[in-house]
């Protein structure tokens, strides 16, 4: 299915103005899977109602106002057009503020994605700043108003096209002294050994394809098999127990060695007994058709 656009947008770059596309980055694989809340009784669904916690009365929607909790059940109302006044004005305008090193954010900051592709007659001027931030290992950092919300943003390059990736601001993200995690020496052989283990699982390339959700593929057979009539059978779940030892953690390290090293030899061996039947079996059908 081809990408559906959200919207228009310019970035300012100096004085260069370059017309782009907002395209969402990412998707929900086949749509989230979610549950209503039926009568158990009926199987119809339910409906929600708000309660008032004083009088235990129903309220209705064009009697409820938006407040905020000053102190301990003590709150301020405000309209919804008072609310509303608060929004940042949208402006479809990614106005650059600076250019840093990529690796210089952390992923921490990182939110939503979007792609960005040139609008008509803008495929100049957006090939020139792609081009720019590859050239110079740059990203470009800036703001960009939407939905009454004032958002940091950062674009680079992912080949010839333009990533945004929103960022969240710095009071939104906690930092890591507020974990208390004490300095702990590490013994240089064992550090060598970890770094063996890592070397032994690494790739050269993260490929996002060898993960599935495994998860939503369980539930979707579960559903499946609900509206065909069948009962699924549920299995009493692994409970991992803590056995009280001591981890020795040289022995540890040189047994995930081991393991990993057997498991690659005998994937190699297997491999290598397999590939005569696959080639024997693309064979046959060949030969037959040659008869015929």
């Amino acid at each position: 299915m081809a990408a559906r656009s959200q919207g228009n947008l310019t970035i300012s770059f100096g004085l260069i103005a370059i017309p782009v596309t907002l395209y969402s980055a990412t998707q929900s694989s086949g749509g989230s899977i979610s549950f209503n809340l039926l009568h158990r009784d009926c199987g119809s669904r339910l409906k929600q109602q708000y309660l008032c916690a004083k009088e235990g009365c129903v309220v209705e929607r064009d009697e409820m106002v938006k407040g905020y909790e000053f102190a301990k059940g003590q709150y301020v109302q405000f309209t919804n057009e008072e609310i509303k006044a608060f929004d940042e004005v949208g402006t479809h305008a990614i106005e650059i503020a600076e250019f840093v090193e990529l690796a210089s954010i952390d992923p921490v900051y990182f939110d939503k994605s979007y792609y960005l592709a040139p609008d008509k007659g803008a495929l100049k001027p957006y090939a020139l700043f792609t081009e720019a931030l590859l050239q110079t290992k740059r990203c470009a950092i800036g703001r960009w108003a939407a939905r009454g919300n004032s958002n940091i943003v950062m674009l680079r390059p992912a080949g010839n096209v333009l990533v945004m990736q929103q960022l969240r601001f710095a009071t939104e993200v906690r930092a890591p002294s507020e974990l208390e995690v004490p300095k702990q020496e590490v013994k240089a052989a064992e550090l060598n050994l970890a770094k063996q283990l890592v070397e032994q699982q690494s790739s050269d390339t993260f490929d996002p394809t060898a993960y599935v959700d495994e998860v939503k593929g369980r539930i979707e057979a579960a559903i499946q098999k609900k509206v065909e009539g069948e009962e699924i059978s549920i299995s009493e779940p692994v409970v991992a127990t803590d056995s009280g030892k001591v981890i020795d953690l040289m022995e540890a390290l040189r047994a995930s060695l081991q393991k990993n090293q057997s498991g690659k030899s005998s994937v190699s061996k297997l491999g290598a007994r397999k590939a005569p039947k696959r080639v024997e079996q693309s064979a046959k059908p060949a030969r037959k058709a040659g008869r015929r």
